[in-house]
């Protein structure tokens, strides 16, 4: 049985330190740090002139002082199953420039947020706890009627593969990779963690997604055996 959405947060409550840190919070990920100047960078070149983001998943923040990096006059919408979580992205965000902050604790499938009213939305690291088909389709339906026309959401998160042989072949590569950061017990870690908590899908399954939602442009901005970062323009 996969994670409940309860025991999700639970997890990422007990986890705020690690996650307020980009090189400690995805260390497991790779290309962690490449992917969020990719995703923050050409977010700002879609809609330069951005007024409002919005942060799925938020964590402690990461990917929206990134963000304001770039354009520091952003208003903010964080969103988070944690509690935690949101109260040190909000103070971490209060202490740089930015053009205000809203946060939502709970689910983003069921939080109520005005459609067309976003320029940018970020989902870094959540959406592979998403589960069926239809749980896929309506999140990726309602992320797109939040957007403004012209607005763009950018991805980065956990892949799976086609192809069960190739899916096999690439996840051994990150078995691989994990093992050279913390050997045979982390590898086993994450993985576990993986198989317990985590429902990812292919980049093609969502790239074919955006389009069936709606998006006109849909651009891969990055993939590192079972990572990606793509996101598509409305």
């Amino acid at each position: 049985m996969k994670s409940t959405i309860d025991e999700i947060r639970e997890r990422f409550d007990k986890d705020v330190e690690r996650f307020s840190n980009l090189e400690t919070g995805q260390q497991s990920t790779i290309d962690a740090t490449i992917s969020l100047e990719l995703i923050t960078e050409a977010a700002k070149r879609v809609v330069p002139h951005a007024t409002h983001l919005l942060d799925v998943g938020c964590g402690a923040g990461n990917y929206t002082l990134k963000m304001l990096s770039k354009l520091p006059s952003l208003h903010c919408s964080l969103v988070d199953l944690s509690k935690p979580m949101l109260e040190r992205a909000e103070s971490r965000i209060k202490a740089v420039p930015n053009g205000g902050i809203e946060i939502y604790q709970g689910d983003i499938r069921t939080i109520s947020l005005p459609e067309l009213s976003f320029d940018i939305i970020l989902a870094g690291a959540v959406l592979h706890h998403l589960r069926e088909d239809q749980d896929w389709e309506n999140t990726f339906q309602k992320l797109y009627k939040l957007l403004k026309p012209g607005g763009c959401l950018f991805i980065n998160d956990l892949v799976t593969q086609e192809d069960e042989a190739v899916h096999h072949f690439i996840w051994e590569q990150y078995g691989k990779y994990l093992e050279g950061i913390g050997g045979a017990a982390y590898r086993n870690k994450v993985m576990d963690y993986i198989e317990k908590e985590d429902s990812p899908r292919s980049l093609t399954y969502q790239l074919h997604l955006m389009q069936k939602t709606g998006f006109q442009k849909i651009e891969v901005l990055h993939k590192h055996l079972c990572f990606a970062a793509f996101g598509g323009i409305k």
